[in-house]
């Protein structure tokens, strides 16, 4: 089980950056600076960067962006950085907010996700309750969390069921249709049925809700 990062002294959060745009770096050290309580200790442009700064700076919270360009993305890198034995938290915070984004970043361990159009008191409130391990979400995507957990959706057909492995296997539209002996039309319709079910809107993320449901073996 990895365990959290040691505190800093006197409740100082230090936080590492990871986004690939400098100008987006930039204002966030700028922003966090004039936060009590809060020091960005480093900045990454990349998923390896960050993996490698997150270990030499241990720093209580990595800021993580989810598309970093080519290389490791946000997922993996945060993959990689709370698998070690004493980690930092990470938060992810990015534009991108679907239900599947969310749930691979939490899989991966991220403690948070966040939006880019939070206000800066709910950034600074977030980092200091992920520097102490409590988990941090955006109002919007809590939301849609609790009324997702309220309201389940309809269970999936023998037929979604079947299509869903194929799915996961990786295979393509055409290929699933020549497994399952039936129409590449017919493939699409179920898919788009599985998509609203599940809560997702592309095949990765079904794999992954379905995962997270137990839904495959």
């Amino acid at each position: 089980m990895t365990s959290p990062a040691p505190s800093a002294p006197d409740s100082l959060a230090r936080v590492l950056v990871c986004d690939d745009h400098a100008v987006v770096r930039a204002g966030l050290r700028a922003l966090l600076s004039s936060a009590d309580g809060i020091e960005v200790v480093g900045e990454a442009a990349g998923g390896d960067e960050a993996v490698a700064l997150a270990g030499r700076l241990a720093p209580d919270v990595v800021l993580m962006d989810l598309q970093l360009g080519p290389g490791t993305d946000g997922i993996e890198a945060t993959r990689r950085i709370t698998a070690r034995p004493v980690a930092p938290r990470v938060l992810v915070l990015t534009t991108y907010d679907t239900d599947a984004d969310v749930t691979r970043a939490l899989e991966a361990g991220a403690t948070g996700y966040l939006l880019k159009a939070e206000r800066p008191e709910e950034l600074f409130t977030a980092i200091r309750a992920a520097a102490q391990g409590r988990t941090a979400l955006s109002a919007p995507i809590a939301g849609r969390m609790v009324a997702a957990m309220r309201a389940p959706r309809p269970g999936l057909t023998a037929r979604e069921l079947d299509i869903l492995a194929q799915l996961a296997q990786g295979l393509a539209n055409r290929e699933i249709a020549r497994a399952l002996f039936i129409s590449e039309a017919t493939v699409k319709t179920h898919l788009s049925r599985i998509y609203d079910k599940l809560g997702v809107d592309n095949r990765a993320g079904a794999v992954a809700a379905a995962k997270e449901r137990r839904l495959l073996p």
